[in-house]
């Protein structure tokens, strides 16, 4: 399935959540937190600015990115998780 997020927003799949602690404790679904990185699967044109013109997003297709643990809406595709989230809500990108 193909989804294209529109305007400013932006698909991204979550990157699976630890089944170990460092250590080497294994958790239980319910002990694990969701995860608040990504990698981005498809962006939308851009944001429409109020003199009409489109600015363009600043991340790419393929970038690994972090985002707030409440941030956008969850769907699942092929039974993974993903969200489509506001380019705004997106807090990092990963460099290198």
């Amino acid at each position: 399935m193909k989804i294209k997020p529109l305007g400013d927003r932006v698909l991204v799949e979550v990157l699976e959540a630890e089944e170990k602690t460092k250590g080497g404790i294994i958790l239980p679904d319910t002990a694990k937190e969701e995860k608040t990185e990504g990698k981005v699967i498809s962006v939308g044109t851009g944001k429409f600015l109020e003199s009409g013109k489109i600015q363009p997003l600043e991340v790419k297709k393929g970038d690994r990115v972090l985002f707030g643990k409440y941030s956008g809406d969850e769907i699942v595709i092929d039974g993974s998780k993903h969200k489509i989230l506001k380019e705004s809500e997106i807090l990092a990108v990963y460099e290198g």
